[in-house]
């Protein structure tokens, strides 16, 4: 008897490892192709959001955030329109020169001349030889307005020994092209920094790369520059998978990227209003009394300088936050810096020992356990423990994947069962209810459909963004009473309205007599870039029809031009406890913001982006109008123009084979044949008038390297 049950011991045993090993074996191959990367990264943002705290260095860190109060401020107190005269941000050099602040970094791209002139952008550059300042430099691959180091501009001090070997090592692909700030300013900085900044393949930002290569120089973050700023004789070494800083080792990737340990939620770094700044240095100049009382509190602190207000359109997802202004992830990179504790991933090696040790364990676990209780009790322990153990890792500095760990031992349990199964019919439907229970097909088909609802504030969705404005209508507004415009506004904005609701769409908000919607949420809109579409050409129509009523009163047509982007974004309740909207923030939403503004280049008065084209599935006619390239895109974006089918005769077609036959020529870079050809329909063709004035320009000053691309510089 003893030697049946020894027997019967051993082979449960030998099955339990079998299962274990089975279960590692299935975690590895999904773990190692990177399929399971997803979940992870969402799993990474759980334990962040949750974990995240504030280090000792946290407060030696101060932004001044150009936020929404300070443009209120600035256009109800001191008439300024958007963008400031760039001599107001010389008050803010001043008052941290004044504070006596260890560095100051600007994250701000000053890449067009002032609109108030050129003597706004020396009166600018004065102010930040008042002492070292860090300007922001933007980095690309396919846009850019240099190729190689301007003279203007300081070039980097700093070098990385072992840099060449790196790249070599690594594969790593220096930057081709950038964006400088204008001379006046480039040469005034102290350092020039990048401030390009690189989400995950999910749009997340969780890594940042400290430095950068562009033409053979190394140009660091914001932070690293602002850290090394203080640090002027830190050598630097690079080596795979490592950066050194003296005697400092930094975690990296292939990339120079390193893994952010970030402090909490958006503002858990001190900040200050620029206006209350801004207000603070003018009333200490005139002798009065500053509105920041406690300007010691500046003192020998790092202080980053950036945008806030919603409008500005520089706020990224973050694990802990899915609305973070972009400069304060420069301002956890330093910290991260200060404090020397990055996060660093646990080698790919080590996390599969582990998994194949906590499935076996698993494995053998469940063999030798035996009744309901006692076997829900091992599920229950061996699906918590990777928990336990990711959450210490966490604790500790490191990132150890959870997924591989809990695909593992599931994997295992499963494996098991089916073993169980075939061996013991006893125990095959005690086995399959209790799998059922804890891995429910359910659940796990709706965590696959719907990942995004485990991460707080909002869902990220693919939307259909509308971006709509009218032209002129500054100066339409300055000619109308108060009255006269608030029923203007109405009128257009109740007629506009009401065909975005017919259509579904979801009206964001308005700000003044723009129109900013989306579709796909919060209801499933399996066709939701036909309907914007759709909604933006009644919009183009409507308007048309009541453009004679609005010509009497206003003695001028009103036009209107739209943006249509389609793309993933993250859409929720957002804002504080108290007040908060249904809105969206990303890359595509601000795309399709752009688009809009890009109708003003060509003459066009509906501009959208080869994404939507796509999904709307040929249901209206389009010409390809450009391919673009915007600051803060990495690649061109191929433009249309969207029209409905009625407005198409036979003239129009002509006329737009001819306008597409030169655009050909166009990108080919034969500017005069596609002007000659423009030129027959330039009397009745906006974007062929706009495309001739672009050729003049290309052939009186032929491109070194011609990629057919029409850079829009302007954010």
């Amino acid at each position: 008897m003893d030697f049946k049950n020894l027997t019967q011991g051993r082979a449960k045993w030998v099955q339990g490892l079998a299962a274990g090993l089975i279960g590692a074996l299935f975690a590895a191959a999904f773990f190692l192709p990177g399929w399971l990367d997803r979940w992870e990264a969402k799993t990474w943002d759980g334990r962040v959001h949750w974990m995240a705290k504030p280090a000792g260095e946290t407060g030696k860190i101060r932004m001044i955030l150009l936020d929404q109060n300070s443009l209120d401020w600035g256009r109800e107190e001191n008439g300024l329109s958007w963008p400031w005269p760039r001599e107001v941000y010389g008050a803010v050099i001043e008052f941290c020169r004044r504070a006596g602040v260890k560095s100051l970094a600007f994250d701000v791209l000053y890449t067009e001349p002032s609109k108030y002139g050129v003597s706004d952008d020396e009166a600018f550059g004065h102010a930040m030889r008042e002492m070292p300042v860090t300007g922001a430099v933007f980095l690309g691959r396919a846009i850019g307005s240099e190729t190689i180091w301007p003279p203007f501009a300081p070039e980097p001090p700093w070098h990385i020994r072992g840099l060449d070997d790196w790249i070599a090592q690594t594969g790593y692909v220096p930057f081709s092209r950038a964006t400088f700030p204008v001379p006046e300013i480039s040469n005034a900085a102290g350092f020039l920094a990048n401030v390009h900044l690189s989400p995950d393949p999910d749009g997340v930002y969780r890594r940042a790369a400290l430095f950068e290569v562009f033409d053979g120089k190394v140009i660091p973050s914001l932070a690293l520059a602002a850290y090394l700023g203080t640090h002027p004789s830190l050598k630097l070494a690079v080596e795979p998978g490592r950066l050194i800083l003296g005697d400092r080792v930094i975690p990296i990737d292939k990339n120079g990227q390193a893994i952010l340990n970030f402090r909490g939620p958006s503002g858990t770094h001190k900040r200050y209003s620029a206006a209350a700044v801004i207000q603070s240095e003018v009333n200490l100049q005139s002798g009065e009394k500053a509105i920041i009382e406690n300007i010691e509190d500046f003192r020998d602190t790092h202080v980053f300088f950036g945008f806030s207000a919603p409008g500005l359109y520089d706020l990224r997802s973050t694990p802990v936050s899915g609305i973070y202004p972009g400069v304060e992830i420069s301002a956890t990179i330093l910290d991260n810096l200060l404090a020397d504790d990055f996060i660093a991933p646990v080698p790919k090696v080590i996390v599969l020992i582990l998994t194949l040790f906590l499935a076996m364990l698993a494995g053998l676990a469940t063999s030798s356990a035996s009744g309901f209780i006692r076997s829900a009790l091992v599920y229950l322990l061996f699906l918590a423990l990777p928990v336990v153990l990711c959450l210490a890792a966490y604790r500790m500095g490191f990132w150890l994947p959870l997924v591989v760990q809990e695909a593992g031992v599931a994997f295992t349990l499963v494996f098991a069962g089916l073993i169980y199964y075939t061996t013991e019919g006893r125990q095959k439907a005690f086995i399959k209810s209790a799998f059922k229970q804890y891995l429910s097909h359910d659940v796990i088909e709706q965590i696959i459909a719907h990942p995004e609802r485990l991460k707080l504030g909002g869902e990220r969705k693919n939307l259909s963004i509308f971006f709509s404005d009218l032209e002129g209508f500054t100066s339409i507004s300055e000619g109308l009473d108060p009255e006269a415009l608030t029923r203007l506004l109405n009128t257009y904005l109740s007629a506009m309205t009401d065909i975005i609701h017919e259509e579904g769409g979801t009206v964001d908000k308005y700000e003044g007599d723009a129109i900013i919607a989306f579709w796909n949420a919060p209801i499933e809109q399996p066709d939701h870039a036909i309907r914007c579409m759709r909604a933006a050409l009644r919009c183009q129509q409507k308007l048309a029809q009541m453009r004679p009523e609005f010509r009497k009163s206003l003695n001028r047509d009103l036009n209107m031009r739209i943006g249509v982007n389609t793309g993933q974004a993250v859409v929720g309740n957002m804002g504080s406890h108290s007040r908060f909207d249904y809105t969206m923030i990303g890359d595509a939403v601000n795309l399709a913001a752009r688009l809009e503004g890009i109708n003003k280049q060509f003459g066009t008065y509906t501009l959208i982006s080869q994404t939507t084209k796509d999904q709307m599935a040929n249901a209206f006619p389009v010409r390809e109008i450009s391919r673009v390239a915007v600051v803060g895109r990495k690649e061109p974006v191929v433009v249309y123009e969207p029209m409905l089918p009625g407005d198409i005769d036979e003239m129009k077609k002509q006329r737009m084979e001819t306008f597409s036959a030169a655009l050909a020529l166009f990108y080919q870079g034969d500017f005069a044949a596609a002007q000659k050809l423009f030129l027959t329909i330039a009397d009745e063709d906006a974007a062929a008038r706009a495309y001739m004035t672009k050729c003049d320009e290309l052939l009186a000053v032929p491109p070194e390297s011609w990629q057919g691309v029409w850079v829009v510089t302007t954010k």
